[in-house]
């Protein structure tokens, strides 16, 4: 529930979960792209098991949508494709498809819980919809402690607050 800004280049882990759903495991990260003053999220990148799903923003705003599924380049996507065993459901909210919606539906472990990634032309977004602590409660990163909603450093103790 902390509000702060950060402007620069790099990868940063948003979620990580070793043990999520029985043991599957969960890694959830971002790359931003710095911009004259401002940086945004310009790729995301969830594994879960063995595979991976990447999503990365488009400048040109084509109606086709940029990703990798393990790995692969537009690798197939049918309408049974899982990422991990969870289903992935794309779609796009309006008439010429710039903004493109894929969730990541861990419903069949977690009821109600989904990973959301929107892109809009460069931009991605990550939202994890309907979380539970049974879902997220032991995931560590960018988000933060799900159940007391601190910052904590890369030791786990840490709290970090001086975000100015």
């Amino acid at each position: 529930n902390e509000h702060f800004e950060y402007h620069g280049q790099c990868d940063l882990v948003l979620a990580k979960d070793p043990n999520f759903a029985d043991g599957l495991g969960l890694d959830v990260q971002i790359r931003t792209k710095l911009v004259r003053f401002w940086s945004y999220i310009k790729n995301a990148a969830i594994r879960i098991g063995n595979d991976v799903l990447e999503v990365e923003g488009d400048a040109e705003g084509t109606v086709e949508l940029r990703y990798w599924m393990n790995m692969e380049f537009q690798g197939p996507l049918l309408v049974d494709t899982t990422i991990g065993g969870f289903p992935i459901i794309f779609n796009s909210r309006d008439n010429n498809a710039n903004k493109k919606i894929i969730q990541i539906d861990l419903s069949s472990k977690y009821p109600g819980a989904m990973i959301e990634i929107q892109v809009w032309k460069e931009f991605v977004k990550v939202d994890f919809k309907n979380p539970t602590f049974e879902a997220f409660g032991n995931a560590v990163g960018m988000l933060g402690d799900f159940k007391s909603g601190k910052t904590l450093a890369r030791d786990g103790f840490t709290e970090i607050d001086d975000f100015h």
